[in-house]
């Protein structure tokens, strides 16, 4: 099994990949760390609603600080232009896990705000990474197909490796990985799920294997379901991540 140092390691690596592409935002010498926006949740339940309305989960912000990335929280309830100014301060964003409705919820409206932003800002030759997570994953499904794509799976405290598909050693995701990391993701039950709803290949094939490039799906051996569950964006950076390493 690859050491917790090793799997660390993976965030550090594709966050150096990214600055390899020379991201433009913000601008000036203060930016020698990438400045990642993670879009904030609502607090549901009523111990968490006394410290305040929204909240981020402190694992996202340790995930990204342990890469060297600094933090910066996205809320959900300011305006279309202030998503704007605030897009181009920032190098990336984020989309993390939870429960939500993934057309009607403020999550899912901020998500496609900035979602729109990163295409436009590739179509006009900058770079800004997305990356989403268990519930970030679903909502980018929805956003780039147009249509809700997910499959009922038992898939709830499983760990499970991952079994790649061709073309991913190239990849912006994988190309600086260790060769001992990727043999023990491979062959090791190294990532935790917790989804009652996965992305089957079937389901994504005629929507999705044309706009993404690398492709890893996991096996559910119990249900004969394959889920796709790490890929990266073929024409503008977006990173769909359905499971924690």
């Amino acid at each position: 099994m690859a050491s917790p140092g090793c799997l660390l390691c993976v965030l550090g690596l594709l966050l150096c990949g990214a600055a390899s592409l020379e991201l433009s935002r913000p601008h000036g010498d203060t930016a020698k760390k990438p400045i990642i926006g993670i879009l904030m949740q609502k607090c549901r339940n009523k111990v968490m609603k006394n410290y305040g309305r929204y909240y981020i989960a402190a694992s996202y912000v340790k995930y990204l600080e342990s890469a060297g990335a600094r933090v910066v929280p996205v809320r959900l309830d300011l305006t279309e232009k202030d998503y704007e100014i605030l897009f181009k301060s920032i190098n990336g964003i984020l989309f993390p896990g939870g429960s939500v409705d993934l057309r009607r919820s403020d999550y899912a409206k901020v998500a496609k705000i900035f979602y729109n932003l990163s295409i436009q800002s590739f179509d006009d030759g900058d770079y800004f990474p997305v990356w989403g997570t268990c519930l970030g994953f679903e909502e980018l499904s929805l956003l780039i197909s147009g249509e809700c794509l997910l499959t009922a799976t038992d898939t709830v405290d499983v760990a499970m490796p991952l079994n790649f598909t061709g073309g991913q050693l190239h990849s912006r995701m994988f190309q600086n990985f260790p060769t001992e990391l990727l043999l023990s993701l491979a062959v090791e039950p190294l990532t935790a799920n917790f989804h009652k709803w996965s992305l089957s290949v079937k389901m994504a094939r005629l929507s999705l294997f044309q706009q993404w490039k690398d492709i890893s799906i996991q096996y559910m051996v119990s249900s004969g379901i394959q889920r796709k569950h790490l890929m990266s964006g073929r024409i503008w950076m977006a990173f769909p991540m359905h499971l924690m390493l």
